[in-house]
């Protein structure tokens, strides 16, 4: 489950924004999961609660924000939709699909005291 080392890394960049910008407790954290960056939203839940506990953000809110995915093929030079990766291109079923988003995390928000 690699759901939990995310979290666990999620906990330090936490704790390094409350040195650097003087914050001693976390309220609520805005997390972007993009839908094809293989982590599962439930288990990222599941461990931020546990991983939490006992630190700046326990007791924190965790709202999840699903980011689609977006790809461009290169055989129909058109920006498309993807919903997994490897899928042909909704347009004209070419396998030459690039990644453009939907596959990061990413901490977008935070709301500390």
């Amino acid at each position: 489950m690699h759901e939990l080392a995310l979290t666990e890394g999620i906990l330090r960049i936490l704790e390094a924004e409350a040195e650097r910008q003087a914050f001693s407790h976390v309220r609520t954290v805005w997390l972007e999961l993009g839908a094809l960056s293989h982590a599962e939203p439930e288990a990222i839940r599941f461990c931020f609660d546990m991983v939490m506990k006992g630190t700046l953000a326990e007791g924190a809110r965790l709202e999840l924000l699903r980011t689609p995915g977006k790809g461009w093929c290169m055989t129909c030079a058109t920006e498309i939709a993807v919903d997994r990766r490897f899928d042909p291109c909704p347009r004209c079923g070419g396998y030459q699909v690039q990644v453009l988003d939907g596959d990061a995390m990413r901490i977008k928000e935070l709301e500390v005291a």
